[in-house]
C-alpha cells in the first residue's frame, strides 16, 4: 500500500460531517459534566455517611452518660436522705442511754426527735398527708377504713386514723380516715 493514501481505519475515526464532530463534541461534554457530577454527588453521600455515623456515635455517647447521671442521681438521692435521718437515730440512740428520765424529759426528747424527723422529711420532700375533718374525701389521698353517720356532707373526712405521706406528687401511702356515710 503506498503511502500517500489514508488508512481505512484512521478515515472510520473522523466524522465526515462538521455536524457530526459537534454532536460528538457535545457528547464528550455531557459524559464529562456526568462524570463530574457523579464524582461530586458520591462525594456528598460519603459527607453524609460520616456525619451519619458521627451523629449515631454523638446519641450513643449521650444515652450512656444520660444513664450514668441517672445512675449517680439515684445512688446519691438514697445517700441524702440516709444522712439526713442519721440525726434523728443518734438522738434516737442517746435517750436509750439515759437511764433515770422523768417522762418529762422523755416526753420532750421523743418530741425533739419527732421536730428532727419532720424536719428530715420536709428536706427531702415528703409532704404529709393529714386532712382536716369536713375534707372532701379523695381516693388518691385518702383510704377509708369505716362510714359513719354524721351530720356533715356525705363522703367527707370525719377523723385521720393515721396521717399518709407522698412525694413528688407520689402517694406513699394514703391516709387512713373515716368518712361520712351518704344520706
Amino acid at each position: 500500500m503506498p503511502d500517500n493514501q489514508p488508512d481505512a481505519n484512521a478515515q472510520a475515526d473522523l466524522p465526515l460531517d462538521p455536524e457530526e464532530n459537534e454532536a460528538q463534541a457535545h457528547g464528550q461534554s455531557d459524559v464529562a459534566e456526568l462524570q463530574a457530577r457523579l464524582a461530586e454527588l458520591q462525594a456528598k453521600s460519603a459527607e453524609i455517611g460520616e456525619q451519619y455515623l458521627r451523629a449515631q456515635a454523638d446519641m450513643q455517647n449521650t444515652r450512656r452518660r444520660a444513664d450514668e447521671e441517672m445512675s449517680k442521681a439515684r445512688k446519691y438521692a438514697v445517700e441524702s436522705f440516709a444522712e439526713s435521718l442519721l440525726p434523728v437515730a443518734d438522738s434516737l440512740e442517746a435517750s436509750l442511754l439515759v437511764k433515770d428520765a422523768s417522762p418529762e424529759v422523755i416526753r420532750e426528747g421523743a418530741e425533739a426527735t419527732l421536730r428532727q424527723l419532720r424536719s428530715a422529711l420536709e428536706r427531702n420532700k415528703v409532704i404529709e398527708i393529714n386532712p382536716p375533718a369536713g375534707t372532701k374525701f379523695d381516693p388518691h389521698l385518702h383510704q377509708a377504713i369505716s362510714v359513719v353517720p354524721a351530720e356533715q356532707e356525705p363522703n367527707t373526712v370525719v377523723t385521720v386514723l393515721q396521717k399518709g405521706y407522698s412525694i413528688a406528687e407520689r402517694v406513699l401511702r394514703p391516709a387512713l380516715v373515716t368518712v361520712t356515710a351518704p344520706r
